[in-house]
């Protein structure tokens, strides 16, 4: 007997249930709400808050409309070098007592920069609330930019890089996609920085920089959990409210010129196997094409049964892995495609694979069965993604800071639903064509074998 079988489709059956509760719970995609409020104090920040007493929890996270895009070259990485430098130490907190004081309170934190945004945010017992409140209004307006900070987080991130992207082939691979598919905007450049404006940024360009970008005008405090509303903007009063507000960075004003033909880069890097990436330019966040987008990325890369997949890993076993997406930025970004080759076939004969699937989607319509599943999928992803305060306040903080609204996430099941095939059809023809395309195509070197 197989005592393996009825666990599995009891946990599959706990699966079903408990997503069909959350749908239900949530409206699934008919009219679902979330009864969010929203503060503005006089110096500009905003306060998004939304009660969830379901568990003694809450997570407080900080929003700064600040990423790579709003930088300029000379100083690129800034952005994501704050980052480390916010946990420096400040007028009254020393260095690394902040994460110290969030654990030592059962909590946690983390931080992370985009091309588009920096984010922090503390998940902590719901009765420790002030504490995150505190601290991160106390790093935010006591910042301890000094030439010590400068120099060992310089260090910190130059070593990241070279980990991340200079010793890395996906890493460099990557960089080179959007250096090579990005000649005008900031998207251009990665956001880590290049290793020459790492060591060019000076104590003046951090002060600059912090005093124009972390200020409370251009920063969303979003507060999800077990707490009462009232309660929470009034310590965010407290310990915000004193502080100043700042004219605006510059705009980022430069548009991606349209590309006129492929373009390909060969990046040669030490590796086992050859790889490759390929981008197509697609639209903002906030553009309607980018739903159908994502759910034809769904058909084409999402899990075992996905076409790209099949055809490339089972049936003609051409690839070792295979995997695409589509960005969701403030700016037109791409629509990206990642694989990498089994040995005894070359880089051109999957890249024909694939362009050969992505002409064949842009002419002959999916099935009934491909499209809902797949629409399916990216709806119930979305509402997976929701159930922590955590992931709810992840959410909502991106769509005020991304799309610049936290209202447009409400309505993403039936904007999913609403894809047609024929949207599919036309959105391949128009994105996916190879014009459009770049490629950057790792050539694999082997490493010198010591004497």
């Amino acid at each position: 007997m197989n005592g393996g079988l009825m666990p599995k489709l009891g946990m599959k059956l706990s699966f079903v249930i408990v997503f069909l509760c959350l749908l239900f719970s949530l409206g699934a995609s008919h009219g679902f709400k979330l009864d969010i409020k929203e503060t503005k104090l006089e110096n500009g920040l905003i306060i998004l808050t939304l009660e969830d007493h379901s568990a003694p929890v809450v997570s407080y996270q900080v929003w700064f409309r600040v990423g790579s895009r709003n930088e300029r070259p000379g100083i690129t990485g800034i952005s994501h070098l704050f980052e480390h430098m916010m946990f420096k130490g400040s007028k009254n907190i020393g260095p690394e007592e902040h994460a110290k004081l969030v654990q030592a309170n059962g909590g946690t934190l983390n931080a992370w920069t985009s091309n588009d945004n920096t984010t922090y945010f503390e998940n902590l017992p719901a009765d420790k609330l002030e504490l995150a409140i505190r601290l991160e209004a106390e790093r935010e307006g006591n910042l301890n930019i000094t030439p010590e900070n400068l120099a060992s987080e310089r260090e910190v991130v130059k070593e990241e890089r070279r980990l991340r992207t200079d010793n890395s082939p996906e890493g460099a691979l990557n960089e080179q996609l959007y250096a090579t598919a990005f000649e005008a905007h900031p998207y251009h450049w990665p956001v880590v920085g290049w290793m020459s404006d790492l060591d060019a940024i000076t104590l003046e360009d951090c002060q600059s920089y912090f005093k124009t970008h972390y200020a409370p005008n251009n920063a969303t405090v979003v507060i999800v959990g077990d707490f009462k509303t009232d309660e929470a903007v009034n310590l965010v009063k407290k310990y915000y409210g004193g502080m100043p507000a700042q004219p605006p960075g510059p705009p980022v004003k430069t548009v991606e010129p349209e590309q006129l033909g492929e373009r390909i880069v060969y990046v040669h890097k030490i590796a086992q196997v050859p790889s490759f990436f390929v981008g197509y330019h697609t639209p903002d966040i906030n553009h309607p094409d980018i739903v159908p987008l994502k759910v034809l990325s769904q058909i084409l890369f999402s899990g075992q049964s996905s076409r790209m997949f099949r055809k490339l890993i089972y049936d003609k076993q051409m690839a070792l892995s295979i995997s695409g997406g589509v960005d969701e930025q403030i700016d037109p970004g791409l629509f990206y495609i990642e694989a990498s080759v089994k040995p005894g076939f070359t880089v051109e004969q999957v890249e024909k694979e694939i362009y050969d699937e992505l002409e064949k989607i842009q002419t002959e319509p999916v099935s009934d069965q491909e499209l809902q599943k797949a629409k399916n999928k990216l709806e119930a992803n979305f509402y997976y993604g929701l159930q922590s305060v955590s992931s709810k306040a992840s959410r909502i903080g991106y769509s005020q800071t991304i799309a610049g609204d936290y209202h447009k996430f409400f309505n993403q099941g039936e904007k999913i639903q609403a894809v047609s095939k024929e949207d599919l059809m036309r959105v391949a023809k128009q994105y996916l064509g190879d014009r459009n395309r770049t490629v950057a195509i790792l050539v694999p070197e082997k490493a010198e074998s010591n004497p």
